[in-house]
């Protein structure tokens, strides 16, 4: 059955394992944090889906926004003395967007169906251990030409299948159309071989540009595009 979750519309994905540092200022989204902390909204989740291209400031329709999205956990929360919050969230679970209520609270408020992985195919532990391994190698040729040493960290070595594609992914600057695809990919496996190819291709875009992108730590600020 749907269930309803609280809706934050951002221009980027965030994807399960990810951490998402906030800087909350519009009052709708003000309150959401204060339901979020208070407990009005249960166990401090809310959903974080991103937007579509669109000329009209307010979200009112499915069709501004991405179909799929990421349920996000509230971690921390610091309320400044103008009232906005510095939070920080990590990702969860993702989740296919059915309907949209933008009357009934002062945040949007979506009817979501969870969408799981699909089950694996049936392929040898050596098959997915050197998808492993390639995924891990265009991670680290991208960071090596990106960023910085000490800039950046490889998942633990016992990170699943599952989860390591988004791991990998959420630390490295992909466009938001990657990002996506990589969110609403339900395939462990074919999630690998994406991340590899997407995490190759990029390293290689730097790499002919000589030009780098800056630290990751210049993107761990707080924001918000609400």
């Amino acid at each position: 059955m749907p269930e309803t979750l609280p809706l934050f519309p951002l221009q980027t994905v965030l994807l399960p394992g990810a951490q998402l540092p906030l800087h909350v200022f519009e009052p709708r989204y003000r309150q959401l944090t204060v339901d979020l902390v208070t407990g009005v909204v249960p166990a401090k989740r809310f959903g974080v889906v991103a937007l579509r291209p669109s000329l009209d400031v307010e979200v009112t329709s499915l069709e501004q926004l991405r179909g799929f999205g990421c349920s996000a956990l509230l971690n921390s929360a610091k309320r400044l003395p103008d009232g906005r919050f510095d939070i920080v969230t990590r990702g969860e679970r993702r989740f296919r967007l059915l309907a949209l209520d933008s009357t009934s609270a002062p945040y949007l408020v979506g009817a979501v169906e969870w969408v799981p992985d699909a089950e694996p195919p049936s392929v040898g532990e050596e098959a997915v251990r050197m998808l492993q391994l390639g995924a891990r190698s265009a991670h680290r040729r991208y960071c090596h030409t990106a960023w910085k040493g000490g800039e950046w960290t490889e998942p633990p070595d016992d990170t699943d299948a599952a989860g390591l594609a988004h791991l990998l992914a959420s630390d490295c600057l992909l466009p938001l159309d990657d990002r996506q695809r990589l969110l609403e990919e339900t395939r462990p496996l074919h999630r690998l071989r994406l991340v590899r190819r997407m995490l190759n291709r990029e390293a290689g875009i730097l790499a002919s540009l000589r030009a780098v992108p800056a630290p990751p730590a210049d993107f761990q600020t707080d924001f918000s595009l609400n």
